[in-house]
């Protein structure tokens, strides 16, 4: 009987717990719902009725047909929509990429749009989320998993699932659109459950299930819109085996901090006594309201088979254990040795950027080199497909940098801005780390490579670096989505005048901003364009 049952929990480890993965090929329904995670009762904006959005899975190399459908109609919000594909390079699909008014207009109402897309050579734990104006914070975020049939990893671990993957999200008591000039989050989500101090403590609690003496593979992803968290388990270590798309030298820590848009993949074999418990996300932030462990806030529950259907029997917010062994990143390396593009000494390469983020008090807007990023009129890539031949012809003045092809770049930039530390995201690429936050020297010897990094805080000097092998016009920017939204962003206009023989289009995206602007001009589908959300301004992205 006991083996029996031991069958019927693996089979539930496996198979129940979450909603079901999507893809490759797939409908996503943009929709307005009313959803209270943490016990407040709000409106959001979801893909398929459901948060965290579905897990996106395939295969390296699947090509992905992602059909997005705008059914938005809550003018409260925002009504168009448009959806970036976190990691993934789009390899001559710059036009799938997603940010608004960088590579396409926005999708709009009753309308949708196929995001049809490759990913040669690209395997481990991505996310997509909406990339206009603030409207992921209001819920369309989720996972993207792409497995790798050849995993050098593949022996560490029994179990990889959808109900290994594991998102941290923050959540927010009111709309994007009607967001304070500091916005704060009200809880912690851990895979879509949580609670916010002060509020119901009958709220159920996201339930990991593990089996003792089984080893799983937890995929944990920040779809976070602001705060950074400090992950653990309580009385177990994990083994981080994957950063963000790139296989890593095993590392044992009992914590680590994840910002916004960082993945990893961890090992954890469930070694302990049957019991419960604690799984916790600390989150790092100078707010009140959202710090600790009382009542079960920014935490879930690591379940074993056999232990009570229960929360753990003790007080998360007592006796917290202290980690012995965090992560520190400058510890990660890629499996297998990567050259850094360049010489390696710093400003060793073909081209050296320095990019000094400045938040000003004026305007209360990010400056990057004195310039705050405001969208164009017209997506950087229609520009350069209608004509545009250097990046000096590109709009928004001040905001694109041009870079030649097959150069390596060194990208520098300084911590200490107001609100940080800020994660940084570039698009298009990930880079080698030659410097990381918190850390005075350099490493050009096989230093870890990601696609968002932590620029730190004041004295920190954190240093990328890439190779330009992907022409099209790249977004790099703050992945605090309210930083994105007040001006932190340039775009990298990579090999321009290769971008028209590069990067394919489609009719459909074509047909975007002429619908668009019917759309903002009141002209479409009923739907008055200066109306919620602010659809009457071309801004946002």
């Amino acid at each position: 009987m006991s083996r029996l049952r031991s069958f019927v929990f693996l089979l539930a480890a496996l198979s129940g717990g979450v909603s079901a993965s999507i893809g490759p090929v797939a409908d996503l329904q943009i929709v307005n719902d009313v959803i209270a995670p943490d016990g407040f009762t709000r409106v959001a904006t979801l893909a398929n009725g459901v948060f965290p959005a579905p897990v996106i899975r395939g295969k390296m190399g699947d090509e992905f047909k992602l059909n997005v459908i705008d059914k938005l109609k809550d003018q409260t919000l925002d009504l168009a929509t448009s959806i970036h594909w976190h990691g993934f390079f789009q390899r001559h699909t710059n036009y799938a990429d997603g940010p608004a008014f960088v590579t396409q207009c926005p999708i709009v109402p009753e309308e949708s749009f196929l995001y049809d897309f490759q990913v040669p050579g690209q395997a481990g734990t991505f996310w997509y989320h909406s990339h206009f104006k603030n409207q992921y914070c209001d819920g369309l975020r989720g996972a993207f998993i792409v497995e790798d049939p050849n995993d050098p990893h593949k022996h560490l671990y029994d179990v990889d699932n959808d109900d290994t993957v594991i998102t941290l999200a923050d959540w927010y008591h009111y709309l994007s659109t009607n967001a304070p000039a500091i916005p704060a989050f009200n809880a912690t989500l851990i895979n879509g459950k949580g609670r916010f101090s002060g509020g119901p403590s009958n709220v159920s609690l996201a339930v990991v299930n593990v089996q003792q003496n089984v080893r799983y593979r937890f995929r944990l992803v920040s779809i976070s819109c602001d705060p950074s968290w400090v992950f653990s388990i309580d009385s177990h270590t994990m083994t981080v085996i994957e950063v963000e798309g790139t296989n890593v030298q095993p590392l044992v820590v009992d914590s680590l901090e994840i910002f916004a848009g960082q993945r990893y993949s961890v090992v954890v074999k469930a070694d302990q006594p049957v019991a419960n418990y604690w799984m916790r996300a600390l989150p790092r932030t100078a707010g009140g309201g959202v710090s600790g462990f009382a009542g079960g806030i920014n935490a879930a529950v690591f379940h074993y088979q056999g232990a009570p259907d229960a929360n753990p029997t003790t007080d998360p917010a007592v006796n917290v254990p202290v980690s012995q062994a965090p992560l520190i990143e400058t510890n990660l390396h890629p499996y297998v040795a990567s050259l850094v593009p360049g010489k390696p000494t710093p400003g060793g390469a073909d081209i050296n950027i320095v990019l000094q983020v400045v938040a000003n008090l004026t305007d209360f807007l990010f400056h990057v080199n004195g310039v705050a990023f405001q969208p164009p009129t017209v997506p950087v890539l229609l520009q350069i497909l209608s004509g545009a031949k250097k990046a000096s012809d590109l709009l928004p003045a001040g905001s694109i940098y041009g870079l030649d092809p097959n150069k390596s770049v060194e990208l520098t930039i300084p911590g200490g801005a107001l609100g940080g530390p800020h994660p940084v995201h570039l698009h298009g690429h990930n880079f080698h780390v030659v410097r990381s936050a918190g850390n005075s020297s350099y490493n050009f010897d096989n230093p870890v490579i990601r696609d968002v990094v932590s620029i730190g805080g004041a004295g920190d000097n954190v240093t990328i670096r890439f190779f330009t092998d992907n022409p099209g016009p790249w977004f790099f920017h703050c992945h605090i989505d309210w930083h994105l939204n007040a001006g932190f962003a340039v775009v990298f206009a990579e090999d321009v005048p290769d971008v028209p023989s590069q990067d394919i289009t489609t009719a459909a995206w074509r047909n975007l901003c002429p619908r668009y602007d019917e759309f903002i001009n009141g002209k479409y589908g009923g739907y008055q364009g200066t109306q919620g959300g602010n659809q009457g301004t071309k801004g946002g992205y």
